[in-house]
């Protein structure tokens, strides 16, 4: 099966600085998210400021503490206890901060998140058909998943973490050099190196972050691909070739995977070295100075206690640092959706759906070019004109790849004409708001989605909050009813995913009666009684019937026999509108492309 490559901008090398700007910017963007609950953020950051203060407090409290000991013989043992006590106090309040602030950081993240999955699921459901067309399902369901999780680990754990060890970082450097500059001297000459290594290596895993999430959502697509289409894996007998293809990816994000690995555990084991080699020179500098006379045993103890805590910040920010480069790569991910255009709603300006009165259902084709993105050197359509006067039947006819289809979807607006205009109702198209024309359109197509909800529900689908009475009777019309009856459940019956659990007939009637109960202006019907027995066909015959009187219907037929009696066929061939009339008009041209297709089909 043939592998597609996103929307990466492959070969298209930019300059290192601009690029840490932009992702940089990206990710700023998104705590954006944060300013709605920027109050509770900041009481959050107070109070994590506050506990890591309080942890700086501990060591040199200690310092006291042990100078005060030494001290015994003059008094010092009334300091020790009012020392010990004070101790206690501290780690007391310092515990209750933590608990505020885990609290308050996992309530802003998970309320900023809920936020960023809502306007990103919003914006993917608003693209274009031409961005769905270059995508697979798979990865972009990856983005909201895998990659928002991401993002929440970082809301929640590590940028709290990454700014308490950072505050703690800066505080302890600060009383150390107050405690013995000398000292301080020796410690932070190591720090220039760390950072830049650090540097280095987070750039790289920036980039195998990226490539391990874009091989994860490739395994991800796998997933959804076969599932959807289970019956055929099945059917070919094709499980192991599945395995294969999911295996394959597996194995290409386990070796991005593992070279992020490698990449973070040579960065943490030279911080290690680094920071405790300088660790272990500071002491033996702090035990000569001590010898010296020049500090106490308890200044010692003060600065052994704030090195461990630049020892121990650093070594986090070496995890710290290398996730949030990964979160950085996921951030890009997720901004590359929220950046994506959406259907452009209306040229006229936002608008109440209810402003627009109920169509007429009056439709012109005029000399409507069209050419899908994706394929820019083929014309699907040329100069095609065609009329639909309020309350006509049009069926659309003609071989298979003709464009029957496309002149649907330009209706329905899923495109726009790439030259010509379609108008409706004397106004261009691209005029009415996308929620308030296609509000007033249903169809009913040959392969029928169901929802994984109820039958009741998949029914409601074209009217949400319908009335069970007027669920029911869309029901009647398109002879559903009785075989939902003879379901347990009834209405309330699931049916799978997909519609899995219904046959092909009982999930096109399930669909008919979404677009009886919708009522809509404009109805488009691709052929809707294709997979009906001839009973059921006959019933649901007489349903479209009545439902298509009085509204323009657009039919889309390859079985020349369901069209017969529409008020107008138009044949397409090529990408032309070929012929037009009536069957008994169409069949009296000689070596016509209507009447060729009807002698095979009737004489079959």
């Amino acid at each position: 099966m043939a592998r597609y490559s996103r929307n990466d901008q492959a070969g298209v090398e930019l300059p290192k600085a601009k690029l840490d700007r932009e992702s940089l910017r990206q990710a700023l963007e998104l705590f954006r998210y944060l300013r709605p609950y920027r109050v509770r953020f900041g009481i959050a950051l107070a109070s994590m400021f506050a506990g890591s203060l309080l942890s700086l407090a501990f060591p040199y409290l200690a310092g006291s503490f042990v100078d005060a000991a030494v001290l015994h013989g003059r008094g010092g043992m009334a300091r020790v206890d009012r020392t010990a006590l004070l101790l206690m106090g501290v780690l007391a309040l310092q515990a209750g901060l933590a608990y505020f602030n885990f609290l308050s950081f996992a309530t802003v993240g998970q309320r900023s998140l809920v936020d960023l999955r809502r306007d990103t699921y919003a914006r993917l459901i608003s693209l274009p058909l031409t961005f769905f067309a270059q995508r697979r399902v798979g990865e972009l369901a990856s983005r909201l998943s895998a990659d928002m999780i991401q993002i929440e680990d970082t809301l929640i754990a590590i940028l709290p973490q990454f700014l308490r060890q950072t505050t703690l970082l800066v505080g302890a450097i600060v009383l150390i050099a107050v405690t013995s500059i000398k000292l301080t001297g020796i410690m932070l000459a190591s720090l220039p190196v760390v950072t830049v290594v650090a540097v280095v290596f987070g750039r790289k895993t920036r980039k195998i972050s990226r490539e391990a999430q874009d091989r994860l959502a490739d395994t991800a697509t796998v997933v959804e691909e076969t599932l959807q289409g289970i019956m055929n894996v099945k059917a070919f007998a094709n499980e192991g070739y599945e395995l294969n293809r999911y295996q394959d990816g597996l194995g290409k994000f386990l070796a991005a995977t593992l070279r992020g690995a490698r990449l973070r555990a040579s960065l943490i084991a030279f911080i290690i070295f680094a920071l405790f080699g300088s660790i272990v020179l500071v002491l033996w500098s702090g035990a000569r100075l001590e010898q010296q006379g020049e500090i106490t045993f308890g200044q010692l103890t003060r600065f052994i206690l704030y090195t461990t805590f630049v020892a121990g910040a650093m070594g986090q920010f070496a995890e710290l640092y290398s996730q949030l480069q990964k979160a950085i790569g996921a951030t890009q991910r997720v901004r590359e959706i929220l950046r994506e255009t959406g259907e452009v709603e209306t040229r006229l300006g936002p608008a109440p759906a209810s402003a627009l009165p109920r169509l007429q259902g009056d439709v012109r084709f005029e000399q409507v070019d069209f050419t899908y993105p994706s394929r820019p050197g083929f014309e699907v359509l040329h100069a095609v004109n065609l009329t639909a006067t309020p309350g006509q039947r049009i069926a659309l006819v003609g071989p298979s790849g003709a464009g029957k289809s496309t002149v649907i979807s330009l209706l329905l607006r899923l495109y726009d004409p790439s030259a010509g205009r379609i108008v409706i109702d004397g106004r261009d198209a691209r005029d009415y708001r996308l929620t308030e024309l296609r509000g007033q359109m249903a169809m009913v197509p040959q392969e029928v989605l169901l929802f994984g909800g109820s039958i009741a529900e998949n029914i409601a689908y074209g009217k949400p909050g319908a009335s069970v009475a007027e669920i029911e009777q869309a029901a009647r019309q398109a002879n559903a009813h009785e075989f939902i009856q003879g379901f347990p459940e009834g209405y309330a019956t699931l049916v799978g995913d997909r519609g899995i659990k219904l046959s092909g007939g009982q999930r096109q009637r399930v669909a008919i009666a979404r677009a009886i109960l919708k009522n809509p202006a404009i109805l488009i019907l691709d052929e809707a009684t294709s997979s009906l027995d001839s009973e059921s066909e006959r019933l649901i015959q007489e349903a479209l019937e009545t439902l298509m009187r009085g509204r323009t219907s657009f039919v889309i037929a390859h079985r020349l026999a369901t069209v017969r009696h529409v008020d107008r066929i138009i044949v397409i061939a090529g990408g032309r509108v070929v012929e037009a009339g009536t069957h008994e008009e169409l069949q009296a041209i000689a070596d016509g492309v209507y009447r060729r297709l009807a002698a095979l089909q009737f004489r079959d």
